[in-house]
């Protein structure tokens, strides 16, 4: 491809300044094309034109158009003949050339059914004998969808979730979550792909773990033409009610641990004989207590490890499944971990009232001998015996030894 290019003056760079066209400058003509970036609707139709300058006919010449590849032109015009044989196959049939004011120098070039694979430069050619001259311009594709869709998940122990889903753009567009003041909300994850098409399908997934009344907007901006498109979801209270819900199990079933170590530490201490024994370290129910602590710290422990750690992120289908797992799991830990203490609580009362009633016995018992030899030596015991009245006596802490001395 020959090409002669003059030199330009410091007049002529003014002048191109303030030119709307892009220019490139020689001794016979100079090719302008319009500044780019030219935009051209996805499926719609773009025209790009070249101008000659000064005006002449441009009939006898060479008339190339091409994108990266001079020698795979999309458009070619030839000794006043459109030669499609040479075309890009792709381009034969969506493409034509408007040559109404040619012989003024000046074509346009109609691009019909525009798909993503026609964004990015072309080259306008022009070749009069040995002489050629060209310029660029450049064709933004754009396309912007409506369709936009919300899909909302069963809420769960985690929050609840959302995901917006929208199809058929091109850029890649701008995505944002935004609540009813306008202010931007996190996404849990966004991601994208692009169908047969090249056009990107769009997904915003968020979490919500606290309540959020109120408005939720899921934006999409084209960022070339600056469209925007929108959709909105109101939220309530009763869409976070199920967290009112575990609070209410998580009580109750502590307030069972609690009932079942209370009411039988009660029992057995109104059975102790010495009631201020009831206060000690060894008492039933500061012992249950510790037990009903112990368990539920163990729970609450397993259930932020199980709550916190996240196997599966918010954006992948088996999210919820997950976390419907996670609750079952923290549900059957809580019931076992009830089991357990109970079971462990019931042995550890039933050997504490047996022992007890042990002792009482033995009490009795002795008590039942004291009073004999008692009784034996009012009636003439002899001084051995008295002697092993007054130890047992003192061993049981009987007031009235002193008095018998």
């Amino acid at each position: 491809m020959e090409q002669t290019r003059g030199i330009l003056t410091e007049d002529e760079n003014l002048h191109l300044a303030k030119d709307p066209y892009k220019t490139a400058i020689n001794t016979e003509f100079i090719v302008k094309a319009l500044k780019g970036p030219i935009l051209a609707p996805f499926g719609g139709q773009v025209e790009l034109s070249c101008q000659l300058s000064p005006p002449q006919s441009a009939q006898h010449m060479e008339i190339r158009w091409f994108r990266n590849r001079y020698t795979q032109p999309i458009y070619l015009y030839k000794e006043g003949k459109d030669l499609y044989g040479e075309t890009t196959s792709r381009y034969v049939e969506r493409t034509e050339l408007l040559k109404d004011a040619i012989g003024e120098g000046k074509v346009t070039l109609r691009i019909f059914n525009v798909s993503v694979d026609d964004d990015g430069q072309y080259h306008c050619f022009f070749r009069n004998g040995d002489f050629s001259e060209e310029d660029i311009t450049e064709v933004k594709v754009t396309a912007t969808s409506s369709d936009i869709q919300i899909f909302m998940h069963p809420p769960n122990t985690k929050g609840l979730i959302m995901d917006c889903h929208s199809g058929g753009w091109f850029p890649q567009p701008q995505m944002e979550w935004r609540d009813s003041r306008g202010e931007v909300l996190l996404p849990t994850s966004k991601s994208h792909s692009q169908d047969r098409d090249k056009l990107f399908n769009m997904k915003m997934t968020l979490l919500l773990s606290d309540s959020h009344p109120g408005t939720v907007t899921c934006y999409l901006r084209n960022p070339l033409t600056g469209q925007e498109e929108r959709i909105s979801f109101v939220l309530s209270d009763q869409l976070f009610s199920h967290k009112k819900i575990w609070k209410i199990i998580m009580v109750t079933l502590v307030m069972v641990l609690i009932a079942s170590i209370a009411f039988p530490s009660v029992a057995l201490c109104r059975k102790q004989p010495e009631r201020g024994k009831c206060c000690s370290k060894k008492f039933p129910l500061l012992v249950g207590a510790g037990i009903v602590f112990s368990s539920v710290v163990l729970d609450i422990v397993l259930t932020v490890y199980l709550y916190k750690h996240q196997r599966v992120p918010a954006s992948d289908r088996l999210f919820a499944l997950d976390a419907i797992w996670v609750e079952d799991v923290i549900v059957a830990l809580w019931v076992l971990m009830v089991f357990i203490t109970m079971l462990i609580s019931l042995i550890y009362f039933t050997m504490k009232d047996r022992m007890q009633s042990e002792r009482t016995e033995q009490i009795s018992k002795v008590s039942s001998e004291t009073v004999n030899r008692e009784t034996t030596v009012k009636q003439g015991a002899n001084p051995f015996d008295r002697a092993n009245i007054h130890m047992f006596q003192f061993l049981r802490g009987d007031d009235n030894s002193d008095g018998e001395k």
